[in-house]
C-alpha cells in the first residue's frame, strides 16, 4: 500500500507540474507592449492634429462655407474618429497640405474634392454620434 501511495504522489506531482513547466513566457514582453500602445496613441494624436491643422486653414474654411458646411463641430468629430477612418482622413489631409505647401496658390478641383470628402466624413461621424 505504501508503494501505491508513493507512486500516486509521484504521478500527481508530475501531472500538476507538467503544465507549468511547458507554459511559455508571454510572446511579447510588457515593455514592448507598452511601447506599441504608446506608438499607436502618438500616431493617432498626430493624425488628429494633421486633420485639425488642415481644417483651421482659411482657404479650407472658405471652401466649406461655399459648400454650406459648418466647421463648428469639426474638432469634436475629429476626436471621435478612430482606426481606418482616422488614418484615411489624415492621409487625405496630408495630401491636401502637401499640395498647398508645394506652391499651389490655388486649390485645384481634386484638392477641393478631397477637402469636401474629408468634411463629409467628419460630419457623418458627428451625425452618427
Amino acid at each position: 500500500m505504501r508503494i501505491v501511495r508513493c507512486s500516486l504522489a509521484v504521478v500527481l506531482a508530475v501531472v500538476f507540474t507538467a503544465p507549468m513547466a511547458s507554459a511559455q513566457d508571454h510572446v511579447i514582453g510588457k515593455a514592448a507592449l507598452d511601447r506599441a500602445v504608446q506608438e499607436r496613441v502618438n500616431r493617432e494624436q498626430a493624425d488628429r492634429e494633421e486633420i485639425l491643422s488642415l481644417l483651421q486653414r482659411a482657404d479650407v474654411r472658405d471652401i466649406a462655407a461655399k459648400a454650406g458646411l459648418s466647421l463648428d463641430q469639426a474638432p469634436a468629430a475629429v476626436s471621435a474618429l478612430q482606426g481606418t477612418d482616422l488614418a484615411q482622413a489624415a492621409a487625405q489631409a496630408r495630401q491636401v497640405q502637401d499640395d498647398l505647401a508645394g506652391g499651389a496658390s490655388t486649390i485645384v478641383i481634386s484638392t477641393t474634392t478631397i477637402i469636401i470628402v474629408l468634411l463629409l466624413i467628419i460630419l457623418i461621424v458627428v451625425v452618427a454620434d
